[in-house]
């Protein structure tokens, strides 16, 4: 009896995990490798660093997450190198071996080769950054209560965020939030009214990537909140406690959070196939890279053309392209032509604080609280795991009816005696 084909996922984000879990019903052995023990919930990091959300609410182990995939087994490494010729991955935890590779690495912040921005600003693609941001937002309140004079004072209340797609109109509306109706009950001597937040966006409109009147609705609702927006201004520096702007202004940012743009994380060894500014890499109808149809890559990492522009990188695609490499594989097994990657577009949502978001599906537009609830929804059902979904739903109702978020710690590692790092 043959062995029966070995398939390796590379990564637990939407991609891989639903890769993983499509491929149960068919007669492989797969191997899951991610680095961390826990599948993350991404488009709700922004609640983790502005205090709404615990980190555990937001993320879900993934030996429970692929416990009912019967023939998934799961290691806990990195990927250090892809060699292709050889069907070989190297790892953290030693040399993995594949008949199918299927790639869902994912993404991470681009900087744009400002390196002196990449150490200042803090991105917002992980767990660590989102607490880093939640540790800097009330430090920076802490240390405003200990300043000498009203100056002082203003340039650490100085919160920017750079971009103006979802992340960045959701970042922005949130730390509003907080700084208005939760934050002022615990800083009763503190200025509040001094603090600013700021949003930048190289381009003349936020959300670009959703209908003009819904990015108008969103300028007004954050101005409505306090948020200064900076349109039309590209960054191009940072300095001690200030960004500069194209044209030479700066702008106060005791803290700076950087959502204006993402790259794939590819691993070393695929440097040949990738392309472009995003570092993705381009793939066939299949979701195949060219030549190496034993390579399936997915997620934000993969480059598919959709209405004459790449598809964005969003959880939906990654989801529709895990479970698509299942049904390619059972195609192959038929005999069956391969069928090509259709994705189906649900829309596009942001929420820009309590009761106000935008959503675009399709032809159908809708704002306000009728689409706050709309997305109120739609994450409740990604979100992984019941408990999860019982106790966001709790925290979110509780910061609803009464202002509140209460996981406001600081919490930043510091180094024991013998200079390791403790949390």
């Amino acid at each position: 009896m043959a062995p029966r084909q070995r398939v390796v996922v590379v990564g637990a984000g939407f991609g891989g995990l639903n890769a993983t879990k499509a491929l149960r019903s068919l007669d492989v052995e797969t191997l899951l490798i991610e680095r961390h023990n826990f599948h993350l919930f991404q488009p709700l990091l922004y609640q983790v660093a502005t205090g709404l959300l615990d980190p555990s609410q937001i993320a879900y182990p993934v030996r429970a997450a692929v416990r009912r995939a019967r023939n998934a087994r799961v290691l806990m490494a990195t990927v250090t190198a892809v060699e292709l010729d050889e069907h070989l991955l190297r790892t953290t935890a030693g040399d993995v071996s594949y008949d199918v590779l299927v790639l869902a690495t994912g993404s991470t912040s681009n900087y744009f080769g400002m390196h002196e921005l990449e150490q200042r600003a803090t991105g917002l693609k992980t767990l660590g950054e989102a607490v880093h941001i939640r540790s800097t937002i009330l430090a920076a309140l802490e240390q405003a209560t200990r300043a000498a004079d009203a100056e002082t004072r203003r340039r650490w209340l100085a919160f920017t965020v750079a971009g103006g797609g979802p992340t960045g109109v959701e970042m922005a509306g949130a730390i509003a939030e907080l700084l208005r109706h939760v934050l002022p009950r615990d800083y009763p001597r503190l200025a509040l009214e001094d603090a600013s937040v700021t949003l930048l966006e190289a381009r003349d409109q936020l959300l670009a990537t959703f209908a003009p009147r819904l990015g108008r609705i969103a300028v007004k609702t954050l101005r409505r909140k306090g948020v200064t927006l900076l349109l039309g201004r590209e960054v191009r520096g940072v300095d001690e406690g200030a960004v500069v702007l194209h044209d030479g202004t700066r702008v106060d940012a005791a803290t700076l959070i950087w959502t204006a743009g993402v790259q794939a994380a590819a691993p070393s060894g695929l440097d040949a196939l990738i392309r472009g500014r995003s570092c993705r890499i381009p793939v066939t109808p299949s979701l195949t890279v060219p030549d190496h149809p034993e390579v399936f890559v997915i997620g934000d990492l993969a480059e598919l053309p959709y209405r004459g522009e790449p598809l964005p990188m969003l959880a939906p695609v990654a989801i529709q392209q895990g479970r698509h490499v299942a049904a390619v594989l059972t195609a192959r097994r038929r005999g069956d032509p391969e069928p090509p990657f259709r994705y189906v577009d649900k829309g596009n949502m942001a929420t820009i604080g309590r009761g106000a978001a935008v959503a675009q599906l399709g032809p159908v537009h809708v704002d306000g609280f009728t689409g706050w609830l709309m997305w109120l929804a739609l994450h409740l059902v990604y979100i992984a795991g019941f408990r999860n979904r019982a106790v966001v739903i709790i925290s979110w109702a509780w910061n609803f009816f009464f202002f509140d978020r209460s996981v406001r710690l600081i919490l930043e590692p510091e180094r024991n005696s013998r200079g390791k790092e403790e949390t």
